[in-house]
């Protein structure tokens, strides 16, 4: 498992961006964020997960929000003007971003959709995404990540 080098970390290493990687085992397929969390020894709230959705324009747009949380569709649709987002079928996923679920960063995708970061992570000074292959994770500061992505920051998840 280890020196893998995903086409998300070489773009990282491309931008001189710094970041640290992860590996987990998912041969118990147990790949949902909080397990991943768990089996990385990392608190959750620093875990995030890669949703991808389609708009009602029929564009696609990402939102990496955290693992525990659930997206919120109006004010993430509101977040990239549209009238209403919806995710994508799994069947999809690979289809449109490159990647598998559970193995879907938002760096590297096949296309640059427009991405929203959670508010969330302005807290953090770095936080946990996949690096685009099942078992791999690599953290990253969030900054890093916006400049790199040209993201916005919203909040787009559920409130409790």
């Amino acid at each position: 498992m280890a020196n893998v080098k995903t086409n998300a970390m070489r773009i990282l290493e491309k931008a001189g961006i710094p970041y640290k990687t992860y590996n987990y085992d998912c041969s118990n397929g147990l790949i949902d964020g909080i397990s991943v969390a768990t089996k990385l020894g990392q608190p959750i709230e620093k875990v995030y997960k890669t949703l991808v959705t389609r708009g009602t324009s029929r564009e696609y747009y990402v939102f990496v929000i955290p693992v525990a949380k659930e997206l919120d569709l109006k004010a993430a649709a509101k977040a990239v003007g549209e009238k209403a987002v919806e995710m994508i079928k799994v069947t999809d996923m690979n289809k449109v971003t490159g990647y598998i679920r559970g193995g879907c960063s938002p760096i590297g995708m096949k296309k640059e959709y427009k991405t929203v970061l959670d508010s969330s992570c302005k807290v953090l000074d770095t936080f946990i995404v996949s690096a685009g292959k099942l078992g791999h994770q690599i953290e990253i500061d969030p900054k890093d990540l916006s400049n790199l992505l040209h993201c916005s920051i919203e909040s787009i998840t559920m409130q409790q």
